[in-house]
């Protein structure tokens, strides 16, 4: 998930931070939650303006005010701004040296479980799902792996149901599959369509797909993973200690939690109760 430039800084219809402004996101945000359940109050605000204003612009309203009419009476419209603030920015093999320590540090204990459970929380298009099926396959675990993937957003876990990734994108798919020690061919997971690929069916069948807020929903199984990469950047402090609690009350004992390379574990409210496995790769297991 990345924070790019939305091009909003020359726009001369966008109003400087006032109480007013924040008086309108305040109110869009909390009849979005009261009337969808979808929660975004607690999300880190200067991105957040940021991107309501977007919205406001492509939806070719004047103000917050009228996105928030839009919105409620709307659900296309509701939709749009979900899938906006909601941020689906993914890739096979994001950080490829995560995956590479996963490897030599996570597999191993891996192995000595009869069974296995991953959630991938926020999972967005499913890129990082099927990177990691296709990881356990090769080190020959995923048969016996049961992989959760879950996002609140609709239409980013349709696409990801889907197993269909653009074509475009896979020259540094491969380079980053070959860098996190890859041990085949990345082309024999995978067949043309289009101008996209699709996953092959053997990788999705082990995948349960589900809409899940972390906002406001609770734990629904116990992990021995639970992958949150570049998610919690977008929350504010309150909000992450509360999905910090909800991960830990899901990891099974001694089980890992790895999250994205901005984000820590330190100055949270659980960090005593993690040791550190990979420090670089933000790899933490569950010690008490």
């Amino acid at each position: 998930m990345n924070g790019n430039s939305l091009g909003l800084h020359d726009d001369k219809r966008r109003p400087q931070d006032t109480d007013r402004e924040r008086i309108e996101i305040e109110l869009l945000l909390e009849g979005v939650f009261r009337v969808y359940g979808y929660d975004f109050r607690d999300y880190a605000y200067p991105s957040l303006k940021r991107r309501i204003w977007h919205q406001v612009f492509f939806e070719q309203v004047d103000t917050i005010s009228e996105l928030q009419s839009r919105v409620l009476h709307e659900r296309d419209c509701l939709q749009r701004l979900v899938h906006s603030l909601s941020i689906p920015v993914t890739e096979m093999f994001r950080d490829p040296s995560m995956f590479k320590a996963f490897r030599q540090q996570v597999v191993p204990l891996l192995r000595t479980y009869p069974y296995i459970r991953i959630w991938h929380a926020g999972c967005s298009t499913g890129e990082e799902v099927y990177s990691m099926a296709i990881l356990l396959h090769e080190e020959g675990l995923y048969e016996k792996a049961r992989l959760y993937a879950t996002d609140m957003n609709s239409r980013s876990l349709h696409q990801a149901k889907e197993g269909i990734c653009p074509l475009d994108k896979m020259k540094v798919y491969t380079k980053n599959y070959m860098e996190a020690g890859g041990t085949s061919s990345f082309s024999e997971y995978y067949t043309a369509s289009g101008d996209g690929v699709v996953i092959h069916p053997y990788l999705r069948k082990n995948i349960i797909f589900a809409e899940h807020n972390l906002a406001t929903d609770r734990s629904f199984n116990e992990f021995n993973v639970i992958l949150c990469r570049n998610v919690m950047i977008y929350f504010n402090e309150p909000l992450r200690n509360r999905v910090h609690q909800l991960f830990y009350e899901s990891l099974a004992p001694l089980g890992v939690l790895i999250v994205g390379s901005k984000e820590s574990l330190h100055f949270t409210e659980r960090e005593s109760q993690y040791e550190e496995v990979e420090r670089n790769e933000k790899i933490y297991r569950k010690i008490r």
